[in-house]
C-alpha cells in the first residue's frame, strides 16, 4: 500500500509536469514559429546548413557542461542539503557550486572564441569542400558562441529554482530566445550584407534575455551571486564527483548528435537541414511532455532517494513511465501520419520547396520511431542521478553511441568522397561500404538514432530493475499494451483522413483548418480509444489536465 509521502510525490510530479509542460508548449510554439521563419528565409540550402551547424555547436557544449552537471550533480546535492540540512546550508552550497561553474564557463567561452575554425572542422568536416560555406559557418560560430555562457547560467538557474519547486521562469525562458531570433530576422536581415548573420545576432541577444529573466526569481528564492570559491567544500567535492561521470555520459550522448551532423555533412546537400527540421518537430512532443516530466520528476526522485525510500522510488518511476506510454506512443504514430501535412503547412513557402517537404517528412518518420524510447530514457536517467549513480548511465550511453555509429554506417549508404577528400572521409566511405546494409542516406541516420535509443531504454530499464530490487512490471506492461493499442486505433483512421486531403492546394487558411481538424480528430480518437481499451492512465491524464487548467493561472503568479 502506498504511503502518504509517495502519494504526495505523485501529486508534485503531476502538478509540476503540467506546469512545465504547458509552458514548454508555449516555448515550442514560439520555436516552431522561429523555424518557420528560418525555413522561409533560408530553406534547406547552404546558408541554412551553415547556420544549423553553428547553432548546434554552443548548444551541444551547453548540454554537455551545464545541463550534464545539473542533472547529475547540482539538483541531487542541493536536494540533499535542503532535505537534511536546511535552506541556509543549501543556499551556501549553491554559491560555491555556481562560482566554480561560472569560472569554468568563462574559460570555455574564451576557448570557443579563439578556435572557431577547428570547432567547425570537427562538427562539419564535409563543409571543407566549399570554402565559402566553411567560412560562413566559422563567422556564425564566432557570433553565437558567447551565448553558451548565458544559456548555461540559465541552466544553472533552472536547477536551483526547480529544487525549490519553482518551474515557471526556466520553462518560459526559451520563448525569449525564439522571439529574439524572429525579431532579428525581420529587423536586422535587411541591413546586413550576409542576411544569415542576423539570426546569429538574435541567438546571442536571446541568450542574454533568458538569463535576465531568471534574476528576480533567483533573488526571491534566496540565491546570492556573491562569489564563494572553496575547493575543499564538501558540497563542491560531491558535486564534482557526480559531475565527472555525468559529463562523460552527456559527452557520449551528444556524440550521437555530433556523429549525425558529421555524417550528414558528407551526404547530399541539405541533409543537415532535413535532419534539423525533422528533429524540431520531434522535439515538440518530446519537449512538451518527456523533458517536462524528467525535469519535474528529478526533485521528487532526489527527495525520495535522500530519505532512502526505495519503494517510493519504484512506485514513482512506474507512474512516470506509464505517463510516458500514454503520451509518447500516440505522439509517435501521429507524427508519422501527419509528417507531410505538417511540413507542407508550416514550411512550404519561400525558399522551402516541395522536395524539402518530402525529404524532411521522411526523416521525421524514422526519427519518430524512437520517440517512445527517448522519452522513457529522459525519465530513467534522472532516477539514476537522484540516487547519485552517474556511472550506470555513462556505461549505457557509451554502448548506445557505439551502436548508433555502426548502425549509421550500415544504413546511410555511400558518402560524397569529394566532400573534403581527406583521410576521415575516405575512412567513413570504406567503413560504410564494408558494413553497409541499406542506402537510406540521411533517413538512415534518423533510423540509426531511433534503434540505438531503443537499446538505451532497454538497457537502462534492466539496470534500474536490478538497482531498485524489482519493478511493477504488471502495471507497466498493462499500460504499455493498452496505450499502444489505443494509439494504433487512432492512427488508422487518421492516416485515411490525411491521405484524402490535398495539402498542395487551397489557401493557407484552408490548409490550417484542415490540419487543426486532423490533429484535433486524432486527439479525440485517442481519448475514445483509451477509454475503450481501458487504459489505466486515461483517468490520471484527464485529472491532471483538469487540475492544470485550475491551478496554472495561480501558479504562474508565484
Amino acid at each position: 500500500m502506498r504511503d502518504e509521502s509517495t502519494v504526495g510525490e505523485f501529486g508534485r510530479v503531476a502538478k509540476a509536469t503540467g506546469v512545465v509542460g504547458s509552458l514548454t508548449f508555449l516555448s515550442r510554439l514560439s520555436g516552431l514559429a522561429r523555424d518557420v521563419v528560418i525555413g522561409y528565409l533560408l530553406g534547406a540550402r547552404s546558408a541554412a546548413d551553415a547556420f544549423f551547424v553553428a547553432f548546434r555547436i554552443p548548444n551541444l557544449l551547453r548540454r554537455l557542461t551545464a545541463e550534464g552537471a545539473l542533472s547529475a550533480g547540482f539538483v541531487p546535492v542541493l536536494s540533499d542539503y535542503l532535505t537534511n540540512r536546511g535552506r541556509r546550508e543549501a543556499i551556501e552550497a549553491s554559491r560555491v557550486i555556481v562560482t566554480f561553474a561560472v569560472l569554468f564557463l568563462v574559460l570555455l567561452t574564451a576557448a570557443g572564441l579563439l578556435f572557431p575554425g577547428p570547432l567547425t572542422r570537427l562538427f562539419a568536416p564535409g563543409f571543407a569542400a566549399s570554402p565559402e560555406k566553411f567560412s560562413l559557418t566559422v563567422r556564425l560560430v564566432q557570433v553565437m558562441f558567447p551565448s553558451i555562457f548565458f544559456v548555461s547560467l540559465v541552466a544553472l538557474a533552472m536547477g536551483y529554482l526547480n529544487t525549490f519547486r519553482h518551474f515557471v521562469a526556466p520553462a518560459v525562458a526559451p520563448v525569449l530566445l525564439n522571439l529574439s531570433i524572429i525579431a532579428a530576422a525581420f529587423l536586422l536581415m535587411p541591413l546586413l550584407s550576409q542576411p544569415v548573420m542576423a539570426l546569429a545576432c538574435g541567438v546571442l541577444l536571446g541568450s542574454v534575455a533568458q538569463f535576465a529573466l531568471q534574476l528576480p526569481f533567483l533573488r526571491r528564492h534566496g540565491f546570492s551571486w556573491r562569489p564563494r570559491l572553496d575547493f575543499r567544500d564538501a558540497a563542491l567535492i560531491r558535486f564534482l564527483r557526480l559531475m565527472g561521470p555525468a559529463v562523460i555520459g552527456a559527452a557520449v550522448y551528444q556524440l550521437n548528435v555530433l556523429v549525425s551532423t558529421i555524417l550528414a555533412s558528407l551526404l547530399e546537400p541539405g541533409s543537415v537541414s532535413y535532419l534539423y527540421y525533422a528533429d524540431r518537430l520531434l522535439q515538440f512532443p518530446l519537449g512538451v511532455f518527456a523533458v517536462a516530466l524528467g525535469t519535474a520528476a528529478l526533485p521528487s526522485f532526489s527527495s525520495l532517494a535522500a530519505r532512502g525510500d526505495i519503494s517510493g522510488l519504484r512506485t514513482t518511476l512506474c507512474y512516470s513511465l506509464r505517463m510516458v506510454n500514454f503520451i509518447s506512443l500516440p505522439a509517435a504514430l501521429g507524427l508519422m501520419v501527419i509528417a507531410v501535412p505538417a511540413f507542407s503547412l508550416l514550411f512550404q513557402r519561400g525558399a522551402f520547396e516541395v522536395a524539402d517537404v518530402l525529404a524532411s517528412a521522411r526523416a521525421l518518420v524514422y526519427l519518430a520511431l524512437g520517440l517512445w524510447a527517448v522519452s522513457a530514457s529522459r525519465v530513467l536517467v534522472p532516477m539514476f542521478h537522484a540516487m547519485q549513480d552517474t556511472r550506470t548511465p555513462v556505461r549505457v550511453a557509451f554502448w548506445t553511441f557505439v551502436l548508433n555509429l555502426l548502425l549509421s554506417l550500415a544504413l546511410m549508404g555511400p558518402v560524397n568522397v569529394s566532400a573534403g577528400g581527406n583521410a576521415f572521409v575516405l575512412t567513413v566511405a570504406a567503413l560504410g561500404q564494408g558494413i553497409g546494409v541499406l542506402s537510406l542516406s540521411y533517413a538512415g541516420l534518423a533510423l540509426a538514432n531511433s534503434l540505438s535509443a531503443t537499446f538505451q531504454f532497454a538497457a537502462l530499464m534492466w539496470l534500474a530493475t536490478r538497482r531498485l530490487g524489482g519493478f511493477q512490471w504488471r502495471e507497466y506492461l498493462s499500460s504499455l499494451w493498452r496505450n499502444l493499442t489505443a494509439a494504433a486505433l487512432m492512427a488508422g483512421p487518421l492516416l485515411l483522413l490525411a491521405r484524402r486531403l490535398n495539402w498542395d492546394t487551397g489557401t493557407l487558411a484552408v490548409q490550417a483548418i484542415g490540419f487543426v481538424a486532423l490533429v484535433a480528430g486524432g486527439m479525440a480518437l485517442y481519448a475514445w480509444a483509451a477509454r475503450l481499451v481501458g487504459s489505466p492512465d486515461w483517468p490520471v491524464a484527464r485529472n491532471m489536465g483538469t487540475a492544470l487548467m485550475r491551478r496554472l493561472p495561480t501558479r504562474a503568479k508565484t
